[in-house]
């Protein structure tokens, strides 16, 4: 999703700021001691709880309050239809990017991701495999799957996904915002988005609103 109203980085001429949901709990867990709602969102995480819907949303219109000056791509936020109506009470939203990939792409993909929990490092058994399998590149420790990457753990997460995302992209094409590419390899699909952009997002020297 993005709210351009100067730009947009690598697009033209013009700057975005990048809003990601996987950046909000951290940022709660930061500000805990200055906000009230980083209070009450670390207060789940600290209890091993998923943030709630609301909370999350509280999250992301109280961080996109720092960007008022900037163009802004929201990655992953909206995930459900409250989130999306309150955004759009908040802003106007000029695009939406849906990336339609397959259910069986996606699959193989999560599945194949292997990590060095020490360091972070991921490998794909398929595009980025370790030079030993099982083991670090750079260490010689093992490797491990995340539990949320096991198939049927996998399975679960892009049902959900699924039942949460419908009814969203169902609410920003009527809106007339929705813009859907579709494809496996971010190479091929990529080159069509940029283009897409550069039709939306304002140089630096004009002034406009563009969401995604």
């Amino acid at each position: 999703f993005i709210s351009v109203e100067t730009g947009f980085h690598h697009v033209g001429q013009a700057s975005l700021e990048l809003l990601s949901s996987g950046d909000l709990p951290a940022w709660a867990s930061q500000s805990a001691g200055v906000t009230e709602i980083g209070v009450l969102a670390k207060a789940f995480i600290d209890q091993g709880k998923l943030i709630p819907d609301d909370v999350m949303t509280r999250l992301a219109l109280h961080e996109l309050k720092n960007l008022t000056q900037y163009s802004w791509l929201l990655d992953g936020f909206p995930r459900t239809l409250p989130q999306a109506e309150a955004l759009d009470r908040a802003y106007q939203i000029d695009t939406v990017i849906n990336l339609n990939v397959p259910f069986e792409v996606i699959k193989q993909r999560l599945t194949a991701r292997w990590i060095h929990p020490t360091s972070g490092r991921v490998y794909n058994i398929e595009f980025n495999p370790p030079k030993t399998v099982g083991i670090d590149d750079l260490t010689g420790e093992p490797l491990i799957q995340r539990e949320d990457d096991k198939p049927e753990t996998v399975i679960k997460r892009l049902k959900a996904y699924e039942d949460q995302t419908k009814p969203v992209l169902e609410y920003y094409q009527k809106k007339g915002v929705l813009e859907t590419f579709s494809g496996t390899e971010t190479n091929k699909i990529w080159p069509y988005v940029y283009a897409f952009l550069q039709t939306k997002v304002p140089q630096r020297s004009q002034k406009a609103s563009v969401t995604p």
